[in-house]
C-alpha cells in the first residue's frame, strides 16, 4: 500500500445552526455519509452564522462549548432539531440543551456571557469569506467548494465521488 494514500478525507461542513436548509442537510445526508464511511471522512463543523439568523451566532458558541465539553455533535443535532423553538427562546434554550445533554448548563451559560468562543467562530466566518461561502450549507471537500445554499439537490452523491476519488486510491 503507498504510505502517501490518505487513509480518511476531510469534509468541512460549514453551518449556520439556525438554518433550516442545515438541518436538512444534517438529517438526510451528514448522517448518512458518516454512517457510510465511518473515520474514514472527518467532518468538521466550520461556523457561517447568517444575519437574518438571530440567534445563530450564539448557537455557534454554544457548539463550540458543547464540543469544549465533548458532546459537541449530539449538541450540534439538538439544536438543528429546534430551529423554530430557537427562533422564539433564544439563548436560554441553548442552555437548556446543555442541561437536556447533560452538559455543564452552568458553564453553558458562563460561556455565551463571557465570549470564550467567540474569536473560533469569527475566525470560521472570515475563513467561509475568503474562500467564496455565501450562504449556508456550504461543503469543501478535497479543495472543493459545494454549495447547498440555493439547492441541495445532488450534493451527497458528488461528496461520495469526491471521497471515494480521495480514498480509493488506496486500492491502487
Amino acid at each position: 500500500m503507498n504510505e502517501a494514500t490518505p487513509r480518511s478525507v476531510t469534509l468541512d461542513f460549514w453551518c449556520d445552526l439556525q438554518c433550516p436548509d442545515c438541518r436538512t442537510a444534517w438529517q438526510q445526508d451528514l448522517r448518512v455519509l458518516r454512517e457510510g464511511y465511518g473515520d474514514r471522512l472527518e467532518i468538521r463543523l466550520r461556523h457561517f452564522p447568517l444575519e437574518k439568523h438571530k440567534y445563530a451566532f450564539a448557537a455557534a458558541q454554544a457548539a463550540e462549548e458543547a464540543f469544549a465539553q465533548g458532546l459537541g455533535w449530539e449538541y450540534v443535532e439538538a439544536v438543528l432539531a429546534r430551529i423554530e423553538e430557537l427562533e422564539q427562546r433564544g439563548e436560554p434554550l441553548l442552555v437548556r440543551i446543555a442541561e437536556e445533554l447533560d452538559l455543564d448548563d452552568e458553564e453553558m451559560d458562563t460561556a455565551l456571557v463571557d465570549g470564550r468562543h467567540i474569536l473560533t467562530v469569527d475566525a470560521d466566518h472570515a475563513e467561509g469569506k475568503a474562500i467564496g461561502v455565501t450562504g449556508t450549507p456550504t461543503y469543501v471537500i478535497d479543495g472543493v467548494r459545494l454549495d447547498g445554499g440555493k439547492s441541495q439537490e445532488g450534493l451527497r452523491e458528488r461528496i461520495q465521488e469526491l471521497a471515494d476519488r480521495v480514498l480509493g486510491s488506496t486500492a491502487d
